[in-house]
């Protein structure tokens, strides 16, 4: 990376996940800069400027992605703003990243997909716990032949947050026109990491639920009436004809967290996390054993796998700078290791075939 220019990047939003995410990481990367912010709360996007330095505050939109500083822009604003920013983006000619969920339905999605392509941007996507050390480290024990050939996943993902009492700050998860439900935040960012690993399903049945059809705000005692669902089971085959399981809650009260188990008919793998976000030194563990009948063991995750300088940062938000250190290295050479838009189309489609198989009970073939 030593001869790679900076890559000059213009933020389009100034909200928490934006400054308390992407611009913490981004400031710790050498081959990224951040040269101009917009918000249309302008007096937030100079406040911000001024506290991390960034050098322009761009009067509008148009200005900001018509920038010739800016070589990619990053939209970081709520999913139902997201298309104008994209669409802004494309027609400047810039590349374009953009917080998951793309759009809220599938078929906005690929369209935006299509007008990049037709005009020749990149474009990247913000699943990025994939890029976790723990799961890129299980990635290449599986391809190795670890627990050889897979039988069967299981994934169990849960929060104590997004249930029957909420914070102000994530009212966004009520309506489901939004497509922020827990469901499709956590699926969303969980589903590529199982599926990177023992590849996509071949067949599925579904069942949504929505537990909590009525939800305080926690600092107003706000009561709002919500459809959103809460809940996900989720069983189906693989395409090499494991099976695989997969369980998201919210609203969880106690015991929360993430575990992973991956059976072959050589070994068995095992990922857990005290917490689906992960805090501060709440980093996902890596058991496993080879053999018949042979206690799980620690694997520690190799230091190579160690992209990103973590101390002091959140599990969460330090997969962001994985996701970055990706991101360069694929411009850089030309590869394609970060999700695009099209892998953005493909899961939404697979949450409307969710949602179908939990309304009319019926099995997706894939």
């Amino acid at each position: 990376m030593k001869d790679q220019k900076k890559i000059r990047l213009g933020l389009i939003g100034v909200g928490n996940w934006a400054l308390f995410a992407h611009v913490r990481v981004l400031r710790l990367l050498p081959e990224y800069e951040i040269v101009a912010i917009y918000s249309q709360r302008k007096e937030a996007a100079k406040a911000a400027a001024t506290e991390y330095g960034i050098p322009h505050v761009a009067e509008s939109l148009d200005a900001l992605v018509r920038d010739p500083l800016v070589d990619q822009v990053l939209v970081l604003t709520t999913s139902q703003q997201h298309e104008e920013g994209i669409r802004a983006a494309i027609t400047a000619g810039k590349d374009v990243y953009c917080e998951w969920p793309l759009t809220p339905t599938a078929a906005k999605s690929a369209e935006l997909a299509t007008l990049a392509d037709a005009a020749g941007v990149k474009t990247q996507i913000g699943l990025q716990r994939q890029f976790a050390p723990a799961f890129r480290y299980v990635h290449d024990l599986v391809a190795q032949g670890y627990v050889g050939k897979v039988r069967s996943a299981r994934m169990h993902v849960s929060v104590n947050m997004f249930g029957e009492i909420r914070a102000n700050a994530v009212r966004w998860s009520l309506p489901i026109e939004n497509f922020m439900s827990v469901v499709a935040i956590f699926g969303g960012h969980f589903f590529p990491v199982l599926f990177s690993v023992v590849g996509k399903p071949s067949s599925f049945s579904a069942l949504t639920a929505n537990q909590f059809p009525e939800v305080t705000i926690k600092e107003t005692g706000e009561k709002i009436q919500t459809t959103s669902p809460d809940e996900l089971l989720m069983h189906g085959t693989l395409a090499d004809g494991g099976l695989f399981s997969i369980h998201i809650e919210g609203g969880k009260l106690s015991g929360s967290g993430v575990q992973i188990d991956i059976t072959g008919d050589a070994g068995d793998l095992k990922i857990t996390n005290t917490s689906a976000f992960g805090g501060v030194d709440e980093d996902f563990i890596v058991t496993g054993a080879q053999g018949d009948s042979r206690p799980l063991e620690n694997l520690p995750i190799p230091a190579e796998y160690e992209w990103f300088p973590r101390a002091g940062l959140q599990t969460g938000v330090a997969e962001l700078g994985d996701l970055y250190v990706a991101l360069s290295r694929d411009l850089a050479s030309g590869t394609q290791a970060v999700p695009t838009f099209h892998d953005a189309v493909w899961q939404q489609q697979l949450f409307e075939q969710i949602q179908d198989s939990s309304e009319t009970g019926k099995r997706i073939n894939l």
